[in-house]
């Protein structure tokens, strides 16, 4: 893809970026605030098994966020190398409107269903 082709989707990676690690930032110190809170008050039974759940569904929520992060900077990555829109696995041009509504994707659609469902063709 184009260099000056690319910017618009360096913009919308960066503005997801910036959004992820916010909500990270907010997350873990929530977390810590949460834990902190649990091991001064002593607790009913249900009260820490739900908080222990909540802590669980955060961690989840954590990684994932984790995940998406690293996969917006290979993408930015391949931006600054020039391999920006290029299937990582057969290496044809992703469709644009496919990287406008996951700028981050490194696989055209038929190669991440392969991926995902390795069984179905």
């Amino acid at each position: 893809m184009h260099p000056h082709l690319t910017q618009p989707f360096r913009e919308q990676l960066l503005a997801q970026r910036a959004s992820l690690i916010e909500q990270l930032a907010l997350q873990r110190g929530g977390l810590v605030d949460r834990a902190q809170a649990d091991a001064r008050a002593p607790q009913p039974e249900d009260s820490r098994a739900q908080s222990a759940t909540e802590r669980e569904l955060a961690f989840a929520l954590d990684e994932r966020e984790t995940a998406e992060v690293a996969a917006i900077d290979a993408a930015l990555k391949r931006i600054d190398e020039g391999h920006y829109g290029e299937c990582l696995a057969c290496g044809v041009e992703i469709p644009a409107a496919r990287l406008h509504a996951a700028p981050e994707a490194e696989r055209c659609i038929q190669c991440q269903e392969a991926l995902e469902h390795p069984h179905a063709h």
